[in-house]
């Protein structure tokens, strides 16, 4: 060791005595680093001085030292690799299990529901058989004078009325179901559907007097199969949505399986704890599925939509600062909403009051069939309100939409029969604006505000009932379905939803945009368009439930948008001129101070008209009446710009 510590501590004491660096090889092996680094420095310059170095063999060897040896392959992981990629593309594409062999093919026809938000209805149909998948309405726009609601054109029914076999309902939605008894008074068919959207049709049977077509109902139970006539297997799947007991539907025909979402959302924490039947959904989706259905209502939401039993915490928080009475609206279909309303209601010491007339049918359902469940002793009647403490009143009322006719509407204007707004009332409206709503809103807003009291509409008091497009791509990637066709919604929701598509994997050739009438053929081996069929809206007045034609719609708009004209002519069948003055009454055309320069102009034209009469025409009064009323829409069209309704009558003598 002595010898050993000599020989390391002798070159220090003799580095100052020389230059020669290559001596430093003694040195402790901690300094090899900067041996290494003398020597690449000596390399180098024997490089520039152009000889070449003698020491590169033990370069290459040291340097081969660090280099790893490839890994030896394991030929059978190799193979189980492959077998697995396999495997996946198999599970994602589980097409290769339909019958490619198959000459069996079904037409799919939107008669509703497509280009619109509501009045779903749906014909499925094959060579001897169809079915109609909901029947629903929809709500007419501004320029629809007093029209209350919308129903489909049922002409196309009326040209397969032998073929149908049965009426299949999703759920109870007006906009599925609401056309039923306009549909019934005409024609009818076997309905299949869960208990609660039949009970709601029941109601609607008993309101238009059709109580003896209660015998068509067939209600169904979830995760079973029925057979539908000769050509159709079909089985209702639970699914959430913003009604209780509501259904997807998967139809399965010789041409395949054809997945039906209707309205849904994947709600994991329902109120009712059902959560959507999502393992039917994989299982069909395993053994192939010809083509989806799929709702597109909320398809431009990024954000996944919220569980229904959120919006309990706020109303929670609501009530429990409330000093007064409390009014809730909302949808009344939307039965879990109410549950929560009264259930927070209970808690903090208040009576409820339903009132609206959908609102205690809806409720009054949901309680018989024990969808949900409260003591009869928590209600009161709307005339028993004023007796109690304003602390201890809850008012579950309809009117959520400013709808003119409705109970917070007229509770809001002071003509409700027993409830009037008062400054300590907080106004709760828990829903969404429905497109085309928003005027009727504001305005009723304007109201309970001017009465005094506080309104809330927070959004965290209230959660979507569609699917965002999260949800749509757990459907996609669920139903895997081979072809795809968005429904339910206006053009731009099924585009984005295409794009949703074609994200998941469903090729874009294999996506069509529908519109309402448009016949779609779907087979194992290709989907195209076939035909459009005859479609359009049918004109209801609610308030005796009778149609309303269409050319009296048109006159209406006419009239609200043009103004009309009557004139009355007296004219001599000798010579054929007018035996005195014209009568001329106006609306909407000019003001009241110029009623009398407008007849004296409508006298000079029907003058003029008169010497420049065909022969022979006076004897015809229709052809008469007809040229007359083609020139005077020109005078006014020259002079005004406008097109009223003009109506003459003619009196030859």
């Amino acid at each position: 060791m002595a010898e050993e510590n000599r020989g390391q501590t002798a070159p220090k004491a003799d580095a100052p005595k020389t230059e020669s660096k290559p001596h430093n090889n003694n040195r402790k092996p901690n300094n090899n680093n900067r041996r290494n680094n003398n020597q690449n420095r000596n390399a180098g310059d024997n490089r520039q001085s152009g000889n070449k170095p003698n020491n590169s063999g033990n370069k290459n060897k040291n340097r081969n030292r660090h280099r790893r040896a490839p890994t030896p392959i394991d030929e059978q992981l190799r193979t189980f690799t492959t077998k697995n990629q396999e495997a996946h593309k198999q599970r994602l594409n589980p097409h290769y299990k339909l019958d490619l062999n198959s000459k069996a093919k079904v037409r799919i026809t939107p008669l509703g529901g497509l280009g619109e938000i509501g009045g779903n209805i749906t014909v499925f149909e094959t060579e001897k058989e169809a079915i109609l998948i909901d029947v629903g309405m929809s709500f007419p726009d501004e320029s629809m004078h007093g029209v209350d609601i919308l129903i489909p054109d049922f002409s196309y029914l009326r040209e397969i009325k032998h073929k149908i076999v049965a009426i299949i309902i999703t759920h109870a939605h007006e906009d599925h179901i609401g056309a039923m008894p306009y549909l019934f008074k005409e024609m009818q068919f076997p309905i299949y559907g869960t208990p609660l959207p039949l009970a709601m049709i029941g109601n609607k049977f008993d309101e238009h007097h059709l109580k003896e077509h209660r015998k068509y109902f067939n209600p169904i139970v979830k995760r079973q199969i029925y057979e539908i006539g000769n050509d159709f297997k079909i089985e209702w799947m639970h699914m959430t949505h913003s009604i209780i007991d509501s259904s997807s539907l998967a139809i399965t025909t010789d041409a395949g399986t054809i997945i039906h979402t209707g309205d849904f959302k994947i709600d994991y924490t329902p109120v009712d704890g059902y959560t959507a039947d999502l393992h039917r959904l994989a299982y069909y989706g395993d053994k192939g599925v010809l083509c989806l259905l799929s709702d597109s209502t909320n398809s431009h939401n990024p954000i996944p939509t919220g569980s229904e039993l959120s919006v309990g915490p706020a109303l929670d928080r609501i009530f429990s600062k409330a000093e007064g009475r409390i009014l809730l609206s909302t949808f009344s279909s939307n039965i879990h909403r109410v549950q929560q309303a009264i259930q927070y209601g209970v808690k903090y010491g208040r009576k409820v009051c339903v009132i609206g007339r959908s609102m205690e049918r809806n409720i009054e359902l949901a309680m018989q069939y024990d969808y949900v469940k409260f003591p009869k002793n928590i209600f009161v009647d709307a005339d028993e309100v004023g007796r109690l403490n304003d602390k201890e009143v809850l008012i579950v009322t309809t009117g959520s939409q400013g709808e003119a006719n409705s109970a917070l509407f007229r509770m809001s204007i002071g003509e409700h029969r027993h409830i009037k707004i008062k400054p300590t009332d907080l106004i709760i409206l828990s829903s969404r604006a429905i497109p085309g709503n928003e005027g009727s809103i504001s305005g009723m807003l304007n109201h309970l505000q001017r009465a005094g009291a506080r309104v809330e509409m927070s959004k965290d008091i209230h959660v979507s009932g569609h699917a965002s497009i999260e949800e749509q791509k757990l459907m996609l990637r669920l139903v895997n379905p081979k072809f795809f066709l968005p429904i339910h919604g206006e053009y731009n929701h099924v585009m984005r939803h295409r794009e949703t598509g074609m994200m998941c994997g469903v090729p874009e050739r294999n996506i069509l945009l529908m519109t309402d009438g448009e016949q779609i053929e779907v087979a194992p081996k290709y989907m195209r368009k076939v035909k459009t069929v005859k479609t359009g809206k049918t004109y209801i007045d609610n308030q005796n439930n009778h149609q309303i034609a269409d050319d009296i719609v048109l006159d209406r708009q006419k009239l609200a948008s043009d103004g009309v004209v009557m004139l009355v002519v007296e004219v001599s069948e000798q010579n054929s001129k007018m035996l005195s003055k014209p009568k001329v009454t106006t609306f909407g055309i000019v003001p009241d101070r110029q009623d009398k320069a407008f007849a004296k102009e409508m006298e000079d034209v029907v003058e003029v008209f008169l010497m420049n009469i065909k022969s022979g025409l006076i004897e015809n009064p229709r052809a008469f009446e007809a040229d007359l009323r083609q020139v005077v829409r020109k005078h006014i069209f020259r002079k005004m710009k406008r097109y009223p309704l003009i109506v003459p009558h003619v009196l030859i003598h």
